[in-house]
């Protein structure tokens, strides 16, 4: 048995910290192979430790033999799903085996990230046979003969689009065309025949299906124009400038953004249409293009250029879920990103967050040849940090975790996109190279000249707007509503999503729990999709439900639900000032997010001259002034919590409240301005499209 895998194991095994063992250790370790190396893998799975099984799986994904394979083959029926998943995913770096083709298959029809896994080693495995692979076209053809169910079948076919060579494309063509399919197999095959450049039965079928009306038709249209057979019409833009996009494929973007606070639709989506407008500003840059997902019909009217920041839609092809759900649509976001970006001539693609999104817009910009900026934070590395720490994660319990949250999959594709990257922008951190080297195990001092140091920045206009508009009416009256002993008393306010990472369940134990706390203020939470809350937002209010249930505190609790942010900056001018009788001056604002890489809604309200309570960790260390303009915490306890926001109350009622507001808000227009983050990222963008011979 080799020592150094011997020792690779114990080190994983003997780890005071789960996040110092997602790296390649085992995995490299056992690719040196060796007598019993397949045997102590599978040991090392059998056992009780669920994170030295996950890198015991991936450890067998670089043994070069047939064992290691027939193990992860059998892995694909394990009754844990975490281990079928792992092995779905390992199985990519193996030869292509024809006894894993048909659970492999299975796990495409079942759905799920897990599906998503599957239907990546298949395509990976049908490029190295050729396009005339017949034994996974043979696969996938004899389960949509068995398969009935439309969810299932739209999964199959889309892997069939996958597949090269006539065969597949003409499978493909037939099932567009059948009248007897349901609509969305029809769909996710005519999607997929707009990749089949070269293919005349392809160019038929869609030509045919063009006439066809409601979805089908918009997306045989984004078809016929992946194959050249239509155009979305001349921009008429200038060519004086780069064009640069970035991506959020989880957010329904629109200028207004009237969905802020809904589902995924957080503080990046509200940074990336402030950003873009700042952007498309800059000198060197002609365009700025923001993608998000969106119907057919949107995406087809997005692929006309058009001049300054333009909103640009990705269809996904299926209802909107949330980023944690969206890893099926895998294959549709790479098409539909693909197109925007060759359509648009796009000169430069920034990334941002280890999602299905980067994970397709960084196959496409590769694909096309589009240097790729990367903002990296320590993400998932600081909630598995997190949740280690406090006792709710641990390495029996994590298989079980990670298939909830995909931990070890992202982990491992914020290594590749910082790898792959040709600039890497970091988040301000007090210690951010220890921070880095700890948390992720990348030395930025190693290559200085790769990373840049780029705080996130905020519209200081919309805050000086809402101190000038007029009182917002629906606030003051929620608040007037509450019992007569809840009048004026100043708000704790929070806003943001609806999402355990955030803690807005843990903000209402802390002021819930305390009695002098919450009998001297009243809490508004504002985020969340009340009428049609996603599982997320599910749990999170039947948490803050199960608090207050019962308790006096209740009375004094708020949900309004998400606003769009220029109403959001009004209600936090209000919470500082106090309006009618009903709102007491002197509010205090909340971020008890478990982490927090930035904050652009602590940044906002401090603009707004709130005193704020943060995260003590991550980003926030970085403009809150601990005691002067607010005060930072450990948010995972709801004592320390409490006590802080406590404090905050006195520290907005203490004498000399002019002086801190203006030092709060000359600390942000001194560098965290939306403007002048445009202005550092634009530096970014020319140089590195110098370096790769771009105009």
């Amino acid at each position: 048995m080799p020592p150094t895998l011997v020792s690779a194991l114990q080190q994983v095994r003997q780890a005071p910290r789960l996040v110092e063992v997602l790296g390649d250790g085992v995995r490299a370790a056992a690719a040196a192979g060796g007598p019993g190396t397949v045997e102590m893998l599978r040991a090392a799975i059998a056992g009780p430790d669920e994170l030295t099984a996950v890198a015991a799986v991936h450890a067998l994904g670089a043994v070069g033999d047939d064992n290691a394979g027939s193990v992860l083959t059998q892995l694909l029926s394990h009754p844990r799903g975490f281990l079928r998943e792992h092995a779905s995913w390992a199985l990519m770096t193996q030869p292509p085996r024809g006894d894993a083709l048909d659970p492999l298959v299975a796990a495409v029809a079942a759905g799920g990230f897990g599906g998503m896994l599957a239907q990546r080693t298949l395509a990976r495995w049908g490029a190295t046979c050729g396009p005339g692979d017949v034994a996974i076209l043979s696969a996938v053809l004899v389960a949509l003969a068995g398969e009935r169910e439309p969810p299932a079948r739209t999964r199959l076919v889309e892997t069939l689009g996958l597949l090269g060579g006539e065969h597949a494309g003409r499978a493909v063509g037939e099932i567009a065309l059948d009248p007897a399919e349901a609509p969305p197999v029809r769909v996710a095959a005519t999607a997929a025949l707009g990749d089949r450049l070269g293919e005349l039965a392809a160019a038929r079928t869609v030509g045919e299906l063009l006439a066809a009306g409601g979805e089908l038709g918009a997306v045989a249209r984004l078809a016929a124009f992946d194959l050249g057979l239509v155009s979305a019409g001349a921009g008429g833009v200038p060519d004086n400038g780069l064009t640069v996009a970035q991506l959020f494929l989880h957010a329904d973007l629109d200028r207004q953004l009237s969905r802020a606070g809904a589902g995924d639709n957080g503080g990046i989506a509200t940074l990336l249409v402030r950003l873009g407008d700042a952007l498309a500003t800059e000198p060197g840059i002609a365009r700025a293009l923001t993608l998000s997902r969106g119907t057919a019909t949107a995406a087809f009217h997005s692929l006309r250029p058009g001049p300054g920041h333009q909103l640009a839609a990705v269809p996904l092809l299926s209802p909107a879920v949330g980023a944690a759900a969206a890893w099926p649509t895998w294959v549709a976001a790479r098409r539909g990103i693909r197109r925007l970006l060759r359509a648009h001539r796009v000169d430069l693609l920034h990334l941002r967050m280890a999602d299905v999104g980067s994970l397709a817009a960084a196959e496409a910009a590769t694909e096309l040849g589009i240097p790729v900026v990367f903002t990296l934070a320590p993400d998932p590395h600081g909630a598995i940090d997190a949740l280690d720490r406090s006792g709710a994660l641990n390495r029996e319990g994590f298989g079980a975790m990670d298939e909830r949250e995909h931990f070890w999959f992202r982990s491992r594709l914020v290594r590749r996109l910082t790898a792959d990257a040709a600039h890497v922008v970091l988040f301000p951190r007090p210690q951010v190279r220890d921070d880095l080297r700890r948390l992720i195990g990348i030395d930025v001092g190693a290559e200085p000249d790769r990373y840049t140091v780029v705080p996130e920045g905020i519209d200081l206009a919309v805050i000086e707007a809402a101190e000038t508009a007029a009182e917002p009416t629906e606030l003051t009256a929620l608040v007037s509503a509450l019992p007569p002993h809840r009048q004026g008393l100043p708000l704790v306010l929070s806003v943001g999503r609806l999402h355990r990472v955030k803690g807005m369940a843990t903000l209402v134990r802390a002021w819930a729990g305390r009695p002098e706390l919450w009998q001297r203020s009243n809490l508004v939470l504002v985020g969340g999709d009340l009428g049609e809350p996603s599982p997320d937002e599910r749990e999170q209010l039947d948490l803050i439900a199960a608090v207050v249930a019962g308790t006096s505190a209740a009375d004094g609790l708020l949900l309004p639900g998400h606003r769009p942010n220029d109403e959001v900056a009004r209600w936090l001018t209000l919470a500082r000032l106090g309006g009618s009788p009903a709102i007491g001056p002197g509010g205090v604002y909340v971020c008890a997010s478990l982490k927090e890489e930035f904050g652009l809604a602590l940044l906002e309200a401090l603009a707004a001259g709130l005193v704020v309570v943060g995260p003590d960790a991550g980003g926030p260390p970085t403009y809150i002034e601990n005691g002067h303009t607010g005060l930072l915490v450990d948010t995972s306890s709801p004592e320390h919590l409490a006590a802080a926001v406590a404090a905050g109350l006195d520290l907005a009622a203490a004498p000399g409240q002019a002086a801190r507001v203006v030092r709060a808000r000359e600390r942000i227009r001194a560098g965290f301005t939306v403007s002048a983050m445009a202005t550092a990222l634009r530096t970014i963008y020319t140089a590195v499209t110098k370096e790769v011979g771009k105009p």
